[in-house]
């Protein structure tokens, strides 16, 4: 048997021996189970159930012979969204780090998790400048990676051969933020590092839900999204050994977040308003209630790309650039 991740049963952590005996005892047993793996043995291959670990099978599915022949269901018990994210942080934090930017998001995690913290930006960027005050404020290890444009346009050059869309600007530039958070996890012989993708998504935390005019649909069709956000994000943790584990998107938390109507997510010109209110019973409230901006944009890696734009000829087109530097790398 081979485990690449980790594996829960009912709020349980399995190691790999447990696991083996599971299999041999009562094989039916991991349909049951949580966690974010991939998990092969003899000739079946099972993956976690919203596929957060990449793997050759269909995300939730048992495949042996390479015909699905189970399905993985965890249901655990009910509980409040605090309990649901408190369990799911617990699970994942006997070891890794965390993808720290200062926002409610990854402070929570952070604050929950204790393990050490890496925030990305160039030198006087909005990210650094806040993940260091909160990481002072919170008492966290942190530490900054401040990259310079050399490093970045390398970066660059090696996830636009792995992402799934590399030409697209937004994609491109979130891969290579989360890159260098890879790549520090790496240096400090980390694999799994936890970040709190999904929780916009989950909780309405993107700047034009504020307008829209159907909120309940569009976090439904984001909610949707997030298996091709995992696999650019996981394709790029791959490239320095690592992976991405998702509190947010645990099981507990997804059924807690998708049972909060639409409208308690915005409100009163407030994102992620349930989120907030549980961040505030563990982290100060500053750094609950407050703000921030995008990764990419807080970095001030967008800005890096655009101006390696255009200093190789491309004025006005983010994308040519990456269509060309693509084109080079896919030859190569």
């Amino acid at each position: 048997m081979n485990l690449t991740g980790w594996i829960e049963r009912d709020g349980v952590r399995l190691s790999p021996a447990d696991a083996e005996r599971m299999l041999e005892d009562e094989p039916e047993a991991l349909a049951r189970c949580g966690g974010e793996f991939l998990l092969t043995y003899g000739d079946c291959t099972a993956r976690d159930a919203l596929g957060i670990m990449p793997g050759p099978v269909p995300p939730g599915t048992v495949c042996c012979d390479g015909r699905e022949v189970a399905r993985i269901t965890p249901d655990p018990a009910p509980c409040t969204l605090e309990e649901a994210i408190v369990t799911a942080v617990s699970l994942r934090s006997d070891e890794g780090a965390v993808a720290f930017s200062g926002g409610v998001d990854s402070a929570l995690v952070a604050h929950l998790a204790r393990l050490p913290c890496v925030v990305v930006g160039l030198r006087g960027s909005h990210d650094v400048r806040r993940a260091a005050a909160a990481a002072r404020m919170m008492e966290l290890d942190l530490d900054i990676v401040t990259p310079t444009e050399e490093e970045v346009a390398e970066a660059l050059a090696r996830v636009v051969r792995v992402i799934p869309d590399p030409t697209n600007p937004l994609e491109a530039s979130i891969a290579t933020t989360l890159s260098f958070v890879a790549a520090w996890a790496e240096e400090h012989g980390h694999t799994r590092i936890l970040a709190g993708q999904g929780a916009d998504e989950l909780f309405g935390g993107y700047a034009r839900y504020l307008t829209s005019p159907d909120l309940a649909a569009e976090l439904e069709r984001d909610f949707a999204d997030l298996g091709r956000q995992r696999t650019r994000d996981q394709a790029v943790a791959a490239l320095h050994g690592a992976y991405f584990s998702m509190p947010y998107l645990d099981v507990r938390v997804v059924r807690a977040a998708r049972a909060i109507p639409a409208e308690e997510k915005v409100r009163g010109g407030v994102r992620k308003h349930p989120l907030r209110k549980i961040a505030e019973l563990h982290i100060p409230a500053e750094i609950a209630r407050s703000e921030k901006k995008a990764m990419q944009y807080g970095s001030g890696i967008w800005r890096t790309m655009r101006r390696l734009a255009r200093d190789n000829g491309y004025k006005k087109s983010v994308q040519g650039y990456l269509t060309d530097i693509s084109r080079a790398e896919h030859d190569y």
